[in-house]
């Protein structure tokens, strides 16, 4: 029997292992089981060559889990080590290059693992105690066993073995019991190992009978060793994709179309990436791309090798080219990583371009559910945008679809306005905001329909890339303020008159949390709306980016800004217009008059004081000016409150304003209680 430490630089190692790796420790198995499938794959490549002449056998690898001897055993039927090799390559972990791993990727578990080919010593992660049993293809080899305990001591010793191949027996740790349940050990299995290229034998598959399910005399192979995309597509129909889909997200819709990536030069990759259904929540489609490194599970966190906007795809993408532990250092700095992943951006896009150009009806019926996958790929990456500017599609709200070009075209006839720019109108709500859509729709405008997720950051976009244009919302303004095509004069109010209907609307707006009214005066036609609610398009558009990019959570906390516009020319507005000048006129005509002197009063004192310092002016000039100031003020509000006080008993006033709170879906709560008791009381 030989004895010996293990050839590392520290004796810490196991504990390391341990410690660093624990977060991660169910992928022992994945390790352990995937050595076995190399082993069997070497020797199937030295009979190949005709290195090895004996009979291969069927090669498979087996998993056997034994809870009375708290073991779990991975055998395979491989090349098998022999004394000398276990020496090399079991001992002397240093040959590996880990001599300094200990200082330099202790904060990065990912690299332990791997990189050095520590990928045998994860089985102490869960282990107490290890042996390989194993016996070499090579002729007239002698089986030997090696055995440690967590300790850099290890024995090796001749043994018995009958057959070539490896097994590698764990003895399973106290605080690591969990892995001694078949269950656990199954859906290790499926994860990690489910499209291995060697048969994985687990146990033996059941069956019911006399009231229990029980062992036949079959193996239960857990993976299919040869996936889809390890075929080619000309093998393959749309049911076979379809299938595999089903396999990878059985709870999942049908998906939309799939790619098969196939690449040699210059780098390897295979995969088949689908398009699933995406609706407007970006972040659960995520983490649904399977990384494989030569049918070994890696991970399903892609960032780094997908770009970004990928990682709402379906699918699985195998590169050997990738190391099965990612460290996301390595993904940053690799060049094969960052040519995969423009690589795999031009699949995608000239996938999308083939569709559209293929079959575009097709591709319309499929746009509401890509829409935001494209929307996110133009947004991050440039060239992504390049290619799908000319497949990309905009959505009327009659639902007609235009590509960028064709809808430029449509509207720079009627939609230019007086500087030149072409103005895309758009609505985010076809139903509230109906009534806007319907007058613009009467004056021969096109209105678009955003109510994406990621609408908002596209129309900033677009407006940087579209040359002199601008979007938008379709309630941002009057309609004859939307798209100016030239300066036009109308009859405006005269000021005092203005005044005092603004103030009568205004002093009976419901107040709410976080909303401003501002009220103006507009004569937009008779048969225009008599009251109309608007929102600043640059206002508003603030604040939804806010949701999204959270250095603009400024905007977010500031008010909703409304504009309540009462139309002039209306004749409901004209009537309570009349009509307060007369209710109030025997109350106003002495605050006005009141008004007027001391309005007078103040500029002749405000002249006598021009072009002089402070230290000019004495005190008694001072004091007669603030005087006349508080005085105006308080005239102003007895004027105020005498308009308020005909406003609040006057249903029509109100009636108007909850009216065009209403169509904006803002009249809530006890203001609509009582719109709907007015209403009633207004048509008995």
């Amino acid at each position: 029997m030989q004895k010996g430490n293990i050839g590392v630089t520290t004796e810490n190692i196991f504990p390391v292992i341990k410690k660093f790796l624990y977060s991660d420790h169910d992928i022992f198995i994945r390790e352990i089981v995937s050595n076995a499938v190399d082993a069997t794959q070497k020797l199937r490549t030295l009979a190949g060559k005709g290195d090895f002449k004996g009979e291969t056998g069927e090669l498979k690898v087996s998993v056997d889990v034994n809870k009375e001897n708290g073991t779990i055993t991975v055998s395979d039927n491989g090349i098998g080590m022999t004394a000398e090799e276990i020496e090399k390559y079991i001992n002397q972990i240093a040959f590996s290059g880990a001599n300094d791993f200990l200082d330099k990727y202790k904060e990065d578990a990912n690299a332990i693992i791997g990189h050095f080919g520590l990928g045998f010593y994860s089985s102490f992660m869960v282990s107490k105690k290890v042996e390989i049993v194993t016996r070499s293809y090579q002729e007239n080899a002698k089986a030997v066993k090696w055995s440690c305990d967590g300790s850099p001591a290890y024995e090796l010793e001749e043994t018995e073995k009958a057959e070539r191949g490896t097994d590698i027996i764990m003895y399973i740790d106290d605080d690591c019991k969990e892995f001694l349940e078949k269950n656990k050990i199954q859906d290790l299995l499926n994860k990690y190992c489910r499209f291995l290229p060697i048969p994985v034998v687990f146990g033996k598959k059941t069956e019911w009978k006399d009231g229990k399910q029980v062992d036949t005399e079959e193996d239960l192979v857990i993976n299919d060793t040869t996936p889809i995309w390890t075929k080619k597509p000309s093998e393959l129909k749309d049911e076979d994709y379809k299938d595999f889909y089903r396999k990878l997200y059985p709870m999942s819709d049908e998906p939309l179309f799939w790619i098969h990536l196939n690449v040699d030069y210059p780098f390897n990759l295979t995969g088949v990436l689908y398009f699933p259904k995406i609706k407007n929540n970006i972040d659960l489609q995520r983490n649904k791309i399977q990384l494989y490194c030569n049918q070994v599970y890696v991970t399903d966190s892609v960032e780094g090798i997908v770009p970004d906007f990928l990682t709402l795809l379906h699918g699985v993408i195998d590169s050997p080219d990738i190391p099965l532990n990612v460290s996301r250092s390595y993904l940053q700095s690799d060049s094969n990583v960052k040519k995969i992943s423009t690589y795999i951006t031009k699949k995608v896009s000239d996938r999308l371009q083939s569709i559209f150009k293929a079959d575009r009806a097709d591709f319309e019926k499929k746009w509401d559910d890509i829409k935001i996958f494209i929307n996110y790929g133009m947004l991050t990456q440039e060239d992504f945008y390049d290619k799908a500017k000319n497949f990309a599609l905009f959505k009327d709200c009659e639902g007609k679809y235009f590509t960028f070009e064709e809808y430029q075209t449509l509207i720079k006839d009627n939609q230019t306005n007086k500087d030149g720019n072409l103005v895309y109108l758009y609505a985010n709500d076809r139903e509230a905001q109906y009534s806007y859509i319907e007058a613009a729709r009467n004056k021969g405008y096109s209105v678009l329909l955003f109510d994406g997720q990621l609408d908002t950051p596209m129309i900033s976009m677009l407006e940087q890339k579209l040359e002199k244009s601008t979007f938008t919302r379709v309630d941002a303004d009057v309609i004859d303020r939307l798209i100016v095509k030239e300066d036009t004069e109308r009859t405006v109010l005269e000021a005092e008159r203005s005044d005092k209907l603004s103030y009568v609307f205004s002093s009976q707006v419901p107040k709410a949390e976080k909303t401003e009214f501002h009220v103006e005066t507009q004569a937009m036609g008779e048969e225009a709306l008599p009251v109309m609610i608007t929102q600043s398009e640059y206002m508003r558009r603030m604040k939804e980016m806010a949701h999204i990019q959270p250095g603009m959570s400024f905007y977010g906390e500031m008010p909703d800004m409304y504009t309540l516009v009462l139309n002039t020319d209306n004749k409901l507005i004209k009537e309570v217009l009349e009509d307060s000048e007369q209710q109030t006129a025997e109350a106003l005509n002495p605050i006005e008059a009141e008004i007027k002197g001391l309005t007078a009063r103040q500029a002749v004192l405000r002249q006598q004081q021009e072009g002089k310092k402070p230290e000019e002016i004495d005190q008694t000039q001072k004091d007669e000016l603030a005087k006349c100031d508080t005085d105006i003020t308080e005239q102003r509000q007895k004027k105020n409150e005498v308009l308020a006080g005909y406003a609040q008993k006057n249903p029509v006033v109100h009636q108007l304003i909850d009216l065009a709170l209403l169509q904006n879906g803002l009249l809530k709560g006890e203001a609509l209680n009582n719109f709907v008791k007015r209403s009633i009381e207004l048509i008995k």
